[in-house]
């Protein structure tokens, strides 16, 4: 068998037993076995697949058709452009967060042009639930003189997180925290002025009821402990929103990202004291609320 050959059967079989699966699982598997990228994979299609190579695909190709998602199998998901390392120990990074990314980043960006920091320093920002570090590593690369703090209640998340800083060259500038939400922040200093300028938080926020009709690949393989918000999902962002007023600086941002019918709860949790804005991702669904702190 060769290689176009494998991509087809081995594309066939998933497609056959898990939804949503198929030959660009079949390729992405392939590429992650021999380090090929796919356009190596069409233009050497005709070559032979050895026997110890077929052996070591083999139980990668059951596991996809299986169910897991392919992002465990490869170690590897894509995030911003970025190649983040992933495990069954963090939730896997979606692409509706980047609308999350997208707004920190022109907040930092306005941030850094209208204020005066110290030389060498920048805006102060804590990613809360940090999971595999997307979010925090990401802003590190992104914007070279910001500081992030990466707290997690996980130690088993922080781990894959503190690797992915180092991969991607920002250990240097990124803090990791295992503690409940912003709880470890108090006291400390935080950077030049003492306050954080953002607050980034992707927390679990679907409802307990629901997390039996989840999809399968998400519901039995990923994290409960990072999809479980509580009765109505919010049971997080209802403790973490007076933390955060208390951290942030006149002005600062604190970013949530949430789900479909969720925005109308959050709007009457945020009281008074915070100006709401709630934007929609490219599926036109509730998806990121920009609370900033009033002055």
């Amino acid at each position: 068998m060769n290689i176009s050959q494998w991509l087809h059967s081995a594309g066939k079989y998933m497609t056959e037993r898990c939804p949503g699966a198929g030959r660009i699982d079949a390729e992405a598997i392939m590429g992650h076995v021999t380090g090929l990228d796919r356009v190596s994979l069409y233009r050497d299609g005709d070559c032979a697949i050895t026997p110890g190579l077929e052996d070591t695909l083999r139980p990668l190709v059951e596991r996809r058709a299986g169910g897991e998602p392919l992002a465990y199998i490869t170690g590897k998901k894509e995030f911003m452009g970025l190649d983040f390392e992933v495990s069954p120990a963090v939730l896997i990074p979606r692409p509706e967060t980047e609308l999350l990314m997208e707004k920190a980043l022109d907040i930092l960006k306005a941030k850094m042009s209208s204020m005066d920091y110290e030389v060498g320093q920048g805006p102060v920002v804590a990613d809360v639930g940090t999971g595999s570090g997307a979010i925090a590593v990401t802003l590190a690369v992104m914007l070279d003189r910001t500081r992030v703090y990466s707290i997690d209640a996980s130690g088993a998340a922080l781990e894959v997180a503190r690797r992915n800083a180092a991969i991607h060259g920002v250990a240097g500038r990124v803090s990791f925290i295992e503690g409940n939400l912003l709880e470890p922040l108090n006291g400390m200093v935080l950077g030049g002025a003492g306050r954080l300028d953002l607050v980034a938080a992707n927390l679990p926020y679907v409802p307990s009821p629901e997390i039996p009709l989840l999809m399968a690949d998400v519901r039995l393989y990923e994290p409960v402990l990072a999809l479980d918000g509580g009765l109505d999902g919010l049971d997080l962002y209802r403790r973490l929103i007076p933390q955060a007023w208390d951290l942030l600086s006149a002005g600062g941002y604190l970013l949530m990202e949430i789900g479909p019918g969720q925005a109308g709860i959050m709007q009457s949790i945020l009281d008074g004291k915070w100006a709401v804005e709630v934007l929609q991702d490219l599926a036109g669904r509730e998806r990121l609320v920009v609370a900033a702190k009033k002055h």
